[in-house]
């Protein structure tokens, strides 16, 4: 089998924890803030975990982290 080539948008985007779950940041977090509550935009902080039916396609992009 030849060396798989990491998909270079999700190796700065993701990461795995140890359980094998992907964590990822939330999104809106980048600009146009002064109209999104300190609320909200505090809760976009905290990050989450990607999803189920997304799981083994982002794994498939990251081989070896």
């Amino acid at each position: 089998m030849p060396k798989l080539k990491t998909h270079s948008g999700a190796k700065k985007r993701f990461n795995l924890t140890k359980t094998g779950k992907v964590k990822r940041a939330k999104a809106y977090k980048s600009h146009i803030l002064t109209k999104k509550t300190t609320k909200r935009t505090r809760h976009l902080r905290s990050g989450g975990y990607a999803d189920v039916t997304n799981m083994d396609a982002v794994r498939k992009m990251i081989p070896y982290k």
